[in-house]
């Protein structure tokens, strides 16, 4: 009964999952060299914002460089 079982969840499963197609569509390289070869945009305002954060934190609980230190 068990392989019985198992040959039904064989075949449902290919039923609803037709077969992928083992290849792209197109070559993916070159999108993938020019997007390495993109400059970067300029950094977020975020970023500086987080890294101001820090600072100001580190300036007034110099006590908690320590463990801003052991969370990076």
């Amino acid at each position: 009964m068990k392989e019985r079982d198992d040959d039904r969840i064989k075949t449902s499963l290919q039923q609803a999952f037709p077969p992928l197609d083992e290849e792209p569509a197109r070559d993916l390289w070159p999108a993938v060299l020019r997007r390495m070869d993109a400059q970067p945009a300029m950094q977020p305002w975020f970023d500086w914002a987080l890294l101001a954060a820090l600072v100001g934190v580190a300036a007034l609980f110099p006590s908690a460089i320590p463990v801003v230190l052991y969370y990076l």
